[in-house]
């Protein structure tokens, strides 16, 4: 009797939730281990010929199949699976599917903004997920691009990370979060730190577009865009409440780091709440023991009794001062009233310490420092970020639109105290930048598909200037660094098609018209400086293109060919920055700027060895056409001027130079067995630039760099053993603005500056304890080498100690 009882409860509990799951008859398809919905999966009956594809949720209706049967799940990028009606009911209609040994980031946004399958795009596109950031443990976003193996990273300052990309960088590079464009007005030629505004933590997965990208994003997309996607907020599956948490702390031995994080998410059926905060604070950064000497630290600068002095630094590897701390803070808001209907909102803010801008430190004037002080007052960043996503299957228009509203405000300063100088300037400065974007998907037949869009932006530019007299504690006015209330505007409408007659074929091509005004008044600045002219504007045109296609003649085989325009309009800092750009050299407004222009292309060829062997390779080529650079400049009729009590010769951003950039990029993936692969990214460089006939070495071409990977894997444990390498610059491949800096560089034999090969050993491993506990370990420059990356102010960090432990509700 009870045995029967048994069996009626069982029964009854299983009618129960079949009966409960089958009133929606809805499937959710997910990817295990990130739990990520999957988009475009095919699902089907074995005996049905058409099959329903899932939406971008990863969501199907299941109304019309039959009970009984196999249901399959099918995508190219995961293992196939089949249920029948009642197992996924068992499953609470959620089916997991396992990615392929190749399927890992294949599912790409950046393209289009809106989901493609990496395969078809004819640009190369290099992805890192939540995982293996995790895996990485960077310090900041920037070293999350640095370890994709394609990104050369520069920085100034601990507190810094300026991307280079296929020898572009600064405001010929773009960059995104959630969609919205980063660049603002005051973007500028010189190495930028932006990026590290943007928490590592926060980030679910980034996307980095090697290779213009106009047609989609407009002006500055010359080298590549840099897609960071954070965090979305997960509704619940069931009518319980949905909590997931995750706190994690980290230290690190080189900096003294010491980070805090936590982040929650409250998911209710339609609606979910995501909030994420972190909090880093860095010491003084430690340099290897074992490289050049040029790269120590002997002295620095302090006051004793109110008196500048230099002193002994009595540990020279210790780069002092370098530490600082930031802050950021994201609350996502979703709202799913259908699901056909989503709504996001974003708020975003981060804000740093000030801190110091540690190459100019470094510079001598005679037998002694130059500088007494030079910092960046606190990098702050706020942006909120309203985005909404309409499905429609009836639709003339569209079956996908989106539209994003987003208002951004950057704050940053600059202050400098040349050494015994009573006087400390300091620049201050502010942009607003509101942004409309709207963009659509139409699916013309199944083999052809529209994806177009428009896109409005309008920036003001807040900035000044001030000395402090530090004996009499006051202030006077000085010259801005930028005309203040300065507006930047663009308006754009793009087109973009893709064709795909087959499983084998794929055609893209796109059009972008893009119109970019600038308005600047100097009537404050000319008190200053009595420029010959009191605005400048700005009212540009500018027409892109892009084609390509991918083409895999066999399983073995893809080839992928692109060709592409781009552009770079100019903005505020480019037509009315006024800075001293290196010791005796002050930049001034130019007026009579023009748009500069790059002609491009790009030939790939990917060959996989039956998912064994897998190797990537590319080849491209890029034309800047009047291109926007500082040279010498003439200011009514005179060659120096007076800048902050110092004679300097006058330089300008002009129209005045062309440039050629080409490169080889290689990768490969071994996979000996399922636990032990092997991965390895190596890029070849190079490019000129012409100055008055000269052609010269251009200055964001990085050396020769890779890094190579030995990963094994188990249940619970991941080690990974790496090298990074970078090859030589000798003094006669450094562009002239380079060998200027001869502070930054090791001397050769001959007292030139150069920048040498280095190499680093470094091992990570991660153990995962259990569900929730996991650890991750990493030991990084191991033999404790002593390098700075090309261009760098600041030293690499030495051998460095880092420990994560990360708690997952």
């Amino acid at each position: 009797m009870s045995v029967q009882l048994k069996r009626y409860t069982v029964t009854i509990i299983f009618l129960f939730l079949f009966l409960q799951w089958s009133i929606g008859q809805t499937v959710t398809v997910l990817e295990a281990g990130t739990q990520t919905p999957i988009p475009g999966v095919a699902v089907y009956h074995l005996n049905k010929s058409k099959p329903l594809i899932t939406d971008m949720y990863g969501k199907v209706s299941l109304d019309d199949f039959t009970a009984d049967g196999l249901i399959v799940f099918k995508d190219f990028l995961y293992e196939t699976v089949q249920f029948t009606k009642s197992e996924i009911a068992i499953r609470k209609g959620v089916v997991y599917l396992v990615p392929k040994v190749e399927g890992l980031n294949q599912i790409v946004i950046s393209a289009s903004k809106f989901e493609q399958h990496k395969r078809d795009i004819p640009q190369t596109i290099v992805s890192i997920n939540a995982k293996d950031i995790a895996l990485a443990n960077p310090q900041t976003s920037a070293d999350v691009l640095e370890n994709t193996g394609n990104i050369y990273i520069q920085k100034s300052q601990l507190g810094g990370g300026s991307p280079m990309i296929r020898g572009f960088s600064t405001n010929r590079l773009l960059i995104t979060v959630d969609g919205v464009r980063m660049n603002n007005a005051i973007f500028r030629g010189g190495n930028l730190q932006n990026v590290i505004s943007i928490d590592p933590f926060s980030i679910h997965h980034t996307e980095v577009t090697l290779g213009a990208g106009a047609v989609v994003y407009g002006s500055d997309a010359i080298g590549g865009v840099m897609s960071f996607y954070t965090k979305t907020p997960q509704l619940s599956l069931t009518d319980d409440l949905n909590i997931e948490a995750t706190a994690l702390t980290r230290f690190a031995t080189a900096s003294n780091e010491k980070t805090g994080h936590f982040d929650v998410n409250l998911g209710y059926q339609h609606w979910a709440f995501l909030t994420s905060v972190s909090y880093t604070n860095f010491g003084d950064l430690r340099m290897g023991s074992h490289g050049p000497d040029d790269y120590l630290r002997p002295t620095y600068v302090t006051q004793e009794n109110g008196v500048d002095v230099m002193v002994t630094n009595p540990n020279p590897i210790v780069q002092l001062p370098t530490g600082y701390d930031q802050i950021n803070v994201m609350q996502k808001v979703r709202y799913e009233p259908s699901n056909d209907l989503d709504l996001d909102l974003g708020l975003y803010y981060s804000r740093t310490s000030e801190y110091s801008r540690y190459d100019r430190l470094l510079r001598y004037s005679g037998d002694h420092l130059r500088s007494a002080e030079w910092n960046y007052g606190p990098q702050q960043w706020f942006m909120g970020n309203l985005q909404l996503t309409k499905l429609s299957s009836r639709s003339n228009l569209y079956d996908k639109i989106q539209t994003t509203l987003a208002y951004q405000n950057f704050v940053e300063s600059r202050s400098d105290r040349d050494f015994g100088s009573e006087l400390r300037d300091i620049r201050e400065e502010n942009v607003d930048a509101i942004s409309f974007n709207l963009d659509l998907e139409k699916h013309i037949h199944p083999k052809l598909t529209l994806f177009y869009g428009a896109e409005y932006l309008y920036n003001t530019v807040g900035s000044e200037g001030s000395q402090y007299h530090l004996d009499t504690k006051t202030t006077t006015a000085t010259v801005t660094r930028y005309p203040d209330g300065a507006t930047w505007q663009s308006f754009a409408a793009y087109t973009s098609l893709k064709y795909k007659p087959n499983s084998r074929f794929v055609l893209q091509s796109g059009l972008r018209y893009n119109q970019v005004l600038s308005h600047a008044d100097f009537t404050e600045n000319n008190v200053f400086l009595n420029l010959p002219f009191d605005t400048a504007d700005v009212n540009t045109g500018a027409l892109t293109g892009t084609v390509g296609f991918t083409w895999s003649p066999s399983d073995m085989i893809q080839w992928k060919l692109n060709a592409s325009t781009a552009f770079r309009a100019p903005n505020i800092d480019d037509i009315g920055k006024v800075f001293d750009s290196e010791p005796g050299a002050v930049v001034v407004p130019n007026k009579d700027l023009d748009a500069e222009y790059a002609y491009g292309g790009e030939l790939g060829l990917k060959l996989n060895f039956n998912d064994k062997v897998v190797i990537d390779m590319a080849t491209y080529y890029t034309f800047l056409d009047d291109a926007l650079i500082r040279r010498d400049y003439e200011l009514n009729g005179a060659t120096e001027l007076d800048y902050d009590g110092e004679l300097s010769t006058i330089q300008a951003i002009q129209n005045a130079s062309k440039a050629w950039i080409y490169g080889f990029e290689v990768g490969i993936d071994v996979h000996f067995t399922k636990s032990l692969m092997l991965r390895s990214q190596y890029n070849i460089i190079g490019g000129t630039e012409d100055n008055n006939g000269v052609e010269e070495p251009t200055r964001h071409v990085a050396p020769n760099f890779g890094r190579t990977h030995l990963t094994w894997t188990s249940k619970r444990f991941l080690f990974d053993a790496f090298m990074v390498y970078n090859s030589t610059l000798s003094f006669n491949q450094l562009s002239p603005s380079e060998t200027a800096k001869d502070y930054i560089y090791a001397l050769d034999a001959d007292g030139n500056p150069y920048a040498p090969s280095w190499s680093t050993l470094n091992l990570r491993t991660q153990y995962q304890y259990n569900d929730h506990l996991s650890l991750t370990a990493s030991l990084e420059n191991i033999t404790d080498q002593r390098y700075r990356p090309y261009s760098s102010g600041i030293s690499a960090a030495g051998r460095n100690l880092v420990l994560a432990l990360t708690y997952t509700l």
